[in-house]
């Protein structure tokens, strides 16, 4: 396999519209990189207005977003991958800004951030899709403030792309991205970058309700994965609340009378009781589980990094 120095990867479906210019765009502000194009069950000659644009088109019958960015990352070797949407939302004017800290050694990741200088909320009428929610979540559960956790333009380092394990199958890429830097303390940059909305005739494959729903879904799956003393925990304390608030009644009025008249409620007092501590021990035992596939995953990072 030839190593390209820069990647630029871009997961399309449906983009007749836009991808020839997109194409244009990037191959005019980076002349060095390869453009890929993974072309997602397009019906509308995607693949083939690529094609004629000069960029290397392959093909993903598994539909979804996450499914092409599992496979884009198998196939392709680069020291720099900077993936982009084909819809023309994203300038290419910045792909060297965000380029440069991934090729000099300074970042493993780097996001552009939509949020910052407000293009976004200008530009796009269902404003932050959840973006606030799910940075307020990240921030609670990781300690962590992304800008822009589910901006699809960034740039990434050949070890964090080599080494990161793609779980979802849709949108939720790119909040796994962002969750999955964060955990394994990847050196994350943001570069803030304007935002235009799609031009007249392109329309969004996002739905806001639905696949919103599936990111908060895939927050609380990799919460479990890879907190899972912090996350059982929580539930210990909702099983601990519960039986105190069942079984305080029942001990204040033994104490006063000797007798347990509301056997049924001691009972389920004493059940979440024992499931608070079910739970405070399963989180105990994931937890050194986790580190330990933790130790594996550094030794794997740092030997992908000595093999180049």
């Amino acid at each position: 396999m030839v190593r390209d120095g820069i990647a630029v990867i871009i997961p399309c479906y449906n983009e007749a519209l836009t991808i020839g210019k997109v194409i244009d765009d990037f191959r005019s502000e980076l002349p060095e990189a390869t453009v890929y194009v993974y072309d997602n069950n397009s019906t509308d000659g995607t693949a083939e207005i690529a094609r004629t644009r000069g960029a290397i088109v392959k093909y993903e019958p598994r539909q979804g977003k996450g499914n092409v960015c599992r496979q884009m990352f198998r196939d392709i070797d680069a020291d720099c991958y900077l993936m982009v949407d084909g819809d023309d939302t994203y300038p290419a004017e910045s792909a060297r800004s965000l380029c440069a800290p991934i090729l000099a050694g300074e970042a493993d990741m780097v996001v552009g951030d939509r949020l910052s200088n407000g293009t976004y909320a200008q530009q796009n009428a269902r404003a932050f899709h959840g973006n606030d929610l799910v940075r307020a979540m990240i921030r609670w559960i990781y300690g962590y403030g992304f800008e822009d956790v589910m901006t699809g333009y960034r740039a990434m380092s050949r070890p964090f792309v080599k080494t990161f394990p793609v779980l979802s199958e849709g949108f939720q890429i790119e909040t796994e991205l962002s969750i999955h830097a964060v955990d394994r303390r990847w050196r994350i940059a943001d570069v803030p970058v304007e935002y235009r909305n799609r031009p007249e005739g392109s329309v969004s494959k996002l739905n806001t309700v639905r696949d919103g729903l599936k990111v908060i879904a895939m927050i609380g799956t990799l919460f479990k994965d890879y907190r899972p003393l912090k996350f059982f925990s929580l539930v210990a304390l909702l099983f601990c609340i519960g039986g105190l608030c069942a079984g305080i009644p029942v001990v204040t009025e033994y104490l006063a009378t000797g007798l347990v008249p509301r056997f049924p409620t001691a009972i389920l007092a004493v059940a979440l009781m024992f499931m608070a501590a079910l739970s405070l021990a399963t989180g105990f035992i994931l937890d050194a589980v986790a580190k330990v596939e933790r130790k594996q995953w550094e030794l794997r990072v740092y030997r992908q990094t000595k093999n180049g």
